[in-house]
């Protein structure tokens, strides 16, 4: 059955990085950093052993700084040299694994998303030896003069929706392009997926399979998505197939019946549906 959203939130964003370039022996010592700029919710600054709520000011500076967000959490994040801003989202950890400095003062940040969704607003960078690439369970992905977004799913699925310039994605030796109006996915172990016509749909089809278990009955939803969607279910990330299928992680009893589940694409259109057993 098909199921009309209650709601529907459009974010835009755009970014900017550039193409996948092989990682560089020259590099010069300099101060590097990110911001912090703003937090909502529950946002933890992580860094060596040491963890609390981020404030707004705290940078991340050395290898292993990051962040950790929390349920309806977020936080922005500004590049050092104003280039830009990371917009990192709910259920979602972020750490800094490379920030450097070419001769030609290119940039360098590389980061590593294990969960979640970062969007990113950036200005394009002057310099050809700049580069911004963002590495997940699935692989790596580097972008320049790009508006994109990036999901990374419970799972380790990585997907990339590219609304201008180009994204490359690179796993298991193996490179994909996604540009402007395409978008694909990467499984863990796989190599990345073709890049396809962008949907941005947020649609939701469900049901409610019934269940036996030690004879008590019990249901649970069952739906399908885009497979490059996130959703959540009660507030739990799911995690979604190759073919947009998902299974909630959690069993209802059959008493229980009223659910939500939350769709957003990686360009960040939401929407929410407040599913009912009848």
């Amino acid at each position: 059955m098909k199921f009309t959203a209650l709601s529907s939130f459009l974010f835009a964003f755009c970014i900017q990085i550039p193409a996948f370039a092989q990682p560089r022996d020259l590099s010069v010592r300099v101060d590097r950093w990110l911001s912090i700029q703003q937090v909502s919710g529950t946002v933890s600054y992580d860094r060596s052993s040491i963890s609390r709520a981020a404030r707004v000011g705290d940078r991340l500076e050395v290898v292993g700084d990051g962040i950790t967000t929390g349920t309806q959490s977020g936080a922005n994040l500004l590049l050092d040299t104003g280039v830009g801003v990371l917009n990192v989202l709910e259920y979602t950890s972020l750490r800094v694994q490379r920030l450097d400095t070419a001769p030609d003062n290119g940039r360098i940040t590389h980061l590593d998303v294990t969960r979640g969704q970062v969007r990113l607003k950036l200005r394009r960078f002057t310099s050809p030896n700049s580069e911004l690439r963002i590495r997940t369970p699935a692989g790596f992905s580097g972008i320049r003069g790009t508006e994109f977004g990036v999901v990374v799913q419970p799972n380790g699925k990585t997907a990339i929706a590219t609304l201008e310039g180009a994204v490359v994605t690179e796993a298991q030796g193996v490179q994909v392009e996604v540009p402007a109006g395409f978008q694909n996915f990467t499984i863990p172990g796989q190599p990345p997926r073709a890049a396809v016509p962008l949907r941005d749909d947020p649609g939701l089809t469900a049901e409610f399979a019934k269940l036996l278990d030690r004879g008590i009955r019990k249901v649970q939803l069952v739906g399908a998505v885009d497979p490059v969607n996130v959703v959540t279910v009660n507030g739990v990330q799911q995690s979604v197939d190759e073919n947009g299928t998902f299974r909630s992680s959690v069993v209802f009893a059959s008493s229980f019946l009223r659910v939500r589940v939350v769709v957003t694409t990686p360009l960040g259109k939401s929407q929410t549906y407040e599913l009912a057993l009848r």
